[in-house]
């Protein structure tokens, strides 16, 4: 099974972007995409394969985070 997380776009230099994922934030590659800072993208292994609204990736990211709470 392969899990992809929503995460807000907070800079884009060329092909890469910074994304923060609930305060975590990470280097994504968006060659397949192209997000504007501001935006959600939805990143699995490290690649931005979607942009997002936001209301349907604050759906998800409130999800995992109350999935979290079960663990």
């Amino acid at each position: 099974m392969c899990v992809a997380i929503p995460g807000k776009v907070i800079s884009v230099e060329g092909s890469k972007a910074k994304a923060d994922f609930s305060g975590n934030i990470v280097d994504v590659n968006i060659g397949l995409v192209e997000p504007k800072v501001g935006q959600y993208v939805l990143v699995h292994a490290g690649c931005a394969i979607e942009v997002m609204e936001k209301e349907k990736a604050e759906e998800i990211i409130e999800l995992f985070a109350d999935l979290e709470d079960y663990a």
